[in-house]
């Protein structure tokens, strides 16, 4: 025994699954933004997004702890955005915007698993 064992090793593990659940959900997001642009002339196509923060924010509200399998990013239609004549709600400029604000938001996810990990290595490393 390390004396570890429920004082604070679940939090960090928690921390990590939480901001790797965080780089699931921003690549899945990508995959949506890509299909949205690849269906930008498509009659009928309607954007399809990733419910995550909605889904993280119910999960850390709750008193009991967070179970990550509630907070996996869904896709979904928003259906909330103006219809072409031809049926399609995709918006290029729309598109590119998420495209970037999705690319900022993984590349903080990454940082922060990078920094977490660097406090590890840190603390394993001190005698």
């Amino acid at each position: 025994m390390c004396g570890f064992e429920g004082h604070g090793m679940p939090k960090v593990n928690n921390i990590v699954d939480l901001i790797e659940a965080g780089i699931k959900a921003e690549s899945l997001r990508q995959k949506a933004n890509a299909s949205n642009v690849a269906n930008l002339q498509t009659p009928g196509y309607r954007r399809a997004d990733v419910k995550f923060k909605e889904l993280l924010a119910k999960a850390l509200e709750t008193s009991g702890g967070v179970d990550l399998s509630e907070i996996e990013a869904q896709i979904y239609q928003p259906k909330d955005t103006a219809v072409k004549s031809d049926g399609n709600d995709v918006s290029m400029e729309v598109e590119i915007g998420e495209m970037i604000k999705n690319s900022l938001r993984y590349k903080t996810y990454i940082r922060l698993l990078q920094k977490k990990y660097q406090q590890l290595d840190l603390a394993m490393s001190v005698k």
